[in-house]
């Protein structure tokens, strides 16, 4: 665990970062990400089925941010397999750019959202350093709104780089862009 401002005993306004159970918490979780990423029920329902489903892929694992015991923020992903969705989408994308390669031995970072009222913390960089320091892989993937913005820099401020922009997805109508970095993530 780790547990920040604070190093001694918990004060009601440290932050915790550990394992979370996602599948025991996953209605706290999406009710986060339903804050933070601007969902509405039924995108919440369709998000509930797919992160559970998730949880059960080989070396799949998520982290909590939890603030006076509730749940801040959460982050969630899993060693890359080619023949997962998000894989078979994203493929085309990088292979026009020659980065296709990025797809084996990599961790990607299927979800990280902070709620609003604790962004700005830290707590998004140390969960994902968290997660990622953990993997068995070299290199680390995830995908992000094209857009620029606070998650964005957050990212490229953990070495981070584009491999593929606008990169649509099925159902999204906003373009991604894929982000990859190798391992372990550099410390401010």
């Amino acid at each position: 665990m780790l547990r920040f401002p604070g190093h001694g005993r918990p004060e009601p306004d440290d932050i915790v970062i550990g394992p979370l159970d996602l599948p025991r918490h996953i209605d706290e979780a999406l009710a986060v990400q339903a804050v933070a990423f601007g969902l509405g029920p039924d995108e919440v329902a369709v998000r509930r089925q797919i992160v559970l489903r998730h949880m059960t892929f080989p070396g799949a694992r998520a982290f909590g941010a939890t603030v006076g015991g509730r749940l801040a923020g959460f982050v969630y992903g899993m060693p890359n397999d080619r023949s997962h969705w998000w894989s078979t989408v994203v493929e085309p994308y990088l292979r026009a750019r020659g980065h296709d390669d990025w797809l084996d031995d990599s961790f990607v970072i299927t979800e990280l959202h902070v709620h609003p009222r604790h962004q700005k913390h830290g707590i998004g960089r140390a969960l994902i350093t968290t997660i990622t320091d953990g993997a068995d892989q070299h290199r680390s993937l995830l995908s992000a709104l094209d857009i620029e913005s606070p998650a964005r820099h957050l990212y490229r401020s953990l070495g981070y780089e584009d491999l593929a922009r606008r990169v649509h997805f099925p159902s999204a109508p906003t373009p991604y862009a894929v982000m990859g970095a190798p391992l372990p993530l550099p410390r401010a």
